[in-house]
């Protein structure tokens, strides 16, 4: 189940994620790493270098560093483009060094990975692809045209051709496999990230609506007394009125607005489902309660509830948590989306487990996807469904993420599967055919505690 809500998760709002002080201060690396290098060629090793080029490729990138420092606000965020852009000023500063120190030949030619190494793990898939390119281009560039490292008696640093081609193509599978690499780990943990503040959002307004509902209902607890007593007493003034009909008019105005009041508290209540106010209701009332948004959509929503083996025959009492109440929701949701008409939602209780199971009629879960149910986005079961049935579907992936997350956190044990052989013909497939969720908590996670009592409304604190 997508939820509008989470629109602002997506990747198009990841730019302004860089900080340009984080690319200052990777770059002030670099350049007292090139410094170092250069003179340590020069004085210790006696190599003839371009210093006058070095030192103003180096000048470059300390000139670009305190532009950015005077000019930016420490807190300055990049854009796509201008993050790419830095990059791509020290890729090419970067290339320019190497060609004016022998090219490949030069061992630091390894340090070109990095600026798409960053590329991957921060920026949009095109913007490491046109700086991934670029590094190869320029890579391939001063492998041929280069300017050779040279000694104090004239003789170059000549390198095995074989060798060189080696260090080309290693330099290239690097650009590839570390971006590929970064990519894929820096997806997954956004990913991650973003299902799991979509988790604590879905909890977030869960708790509201709890909230709310139990407001509500102690408000009408609260108010139930003077109504009473107003309506009370106004059609007594009504009686004693007769003979003043204006008089009268008022009373009857007073008893029809203290009607109206109890009819906005009842029909409150009703929006707040089944007293929310309380912290703990029978098995039957909370799935009936998650159940509830999904069961006048066309398909027959059927609850069976019983013992397990050794088990009383009276119902268990309990916690309800808003991670159960959404989380189930979710569930049952998934299964009436998919449905051809009947879903069937069972409890059963024993001494040391409560186990619910939610099974469909429709056409279950796509096998090589079960494995792999509830990962954040995952969306293959789109491609195994009728599309007609539901074109609105953006994918279950999110949806089972948040339902499989909140229902952890209370204890409980989740399990995907198929309930028949997708393979079957209709007319041998058994009446329960989709899919099967089935929830297992162990009785002390679950259970609400036998001693608990009601007691007096609990003030909010503001």
């Amino acid at each position: 189940m997508m939820n509008p809500g989470f629109g602002l998760l997506s990747r198009d709002t990841r730019s302004d994620w860089v900080r340009l002080r984080t690319l200052i201060l990777l770059r002030w690396m670099a350049i007292t790493g090139q410094i170092a290098a250069i003179t340590v060629a020069d004085r210790l090793y006696g190599i003839e270098l371009p210093l006058g080029l070095c030192y103003m490729a180096v000048g470059a990138s300390i000139i670009a560093n305190l532009i950015s420092i005077f000019v930016y606000p420490e807190n300055k965020r990049l854009s796509e483009v201008e993050a790419m852009l830095t990059l791509l000023f020290d890729l090419s500063q970067l290339a320019f060094l190497l060609y004016l120190t022998g090219g490949l030949t030069n061992p630091f030619a390894l340090l070109i990975l990095a600026p798409v190494t960053i590329s991957a793990s921060a920026l949009e898939l095109r913007t490491t692809l046109l700086l991934g390119a670029l590094a190869i281009l320029f890579t391939t560039v001063i492998a041929f045209v280069n300017v050779p490292l040279r000694f104090a008696d004239g003789t170059s640093l000549q390198v095995p051709l074989v060798f060189e081609f080696g260090f080309w193509l290693a330099i290239v599978i690097g650009i590839v496999f570390l971006g590929l690499y970064s990519r894929r780990i820096s997806t997954e943990i956004r990913s991650m990230s973003d299902a799991l503040l979509a988790t604590q959002m879905a909890l977030a307004r869960e708790q509201k609506l709890t909230d709310l509902g139990g407001v509500v209902a102690a408000a009408a607890h609260e108010l139930g007394t003077p109504l009473a007593t107003i309506k009370l007493v106004s059609a007594e003034m009504m009686e004693e009125l007769k003979d003043q009909p204006h008089l009268a008019e008022d009373a009857r105005l007073i008893r029809d607005q203290a009607d109206r009041c109890r009819d906005i508290l009842r029909g409150m209540g009703r929006a707040g489902k089944d007293d929310l106010h309380l912290r703990q209701a029978p098995l039957a009332s909370v799935l009936r309660e998650a159940a509830e948004p999904h069961m006048g959509r066309g398909k027959q929503v059927v609850f069976t509830l019983g013992p397990g083996p050794g088990a009383g025959d009276r119902q268990p009492t309990i916690l309800r948590r808003p991670e159960v109440i959404h989380g189930l929701r979710n569930l049952i949701q998934n299964a009436v989306d998919f449905a051809r008409t009947t879903v069937w939602v069972d409890g059963e209780w024993t001494e040391r487990s409560v186990t619910i199971r939610i099974v469909d009629d429709g056409e279950g879960y796509p096998p090589q996807v079960i494995g792999r149910i509830g990962d954040p986005f995952v969306r293959s079961r789109r491609s195994a469904q009728d599309l007609d049935k539901r074109p609105e579907y953006e994918g279950m992936g999110l949806g089972l993420f948040i339902a499989k997350t909140l229902l952890e956190r209370t204890g409980a044990e989740l399990s995907f599967a198929n309930a028949s052989d997708p393979f079957l013909t209709p007319e041998e497939r058994p009446e329960r055919c989709g899919a099967i969720v089935e929830l297992v908590w162990k009785t002390g996670d679950i259970l609400a505690p036998t001693t608990a009592s009601l007691g007096s409304n609990t003030p909010f604190e503001v």
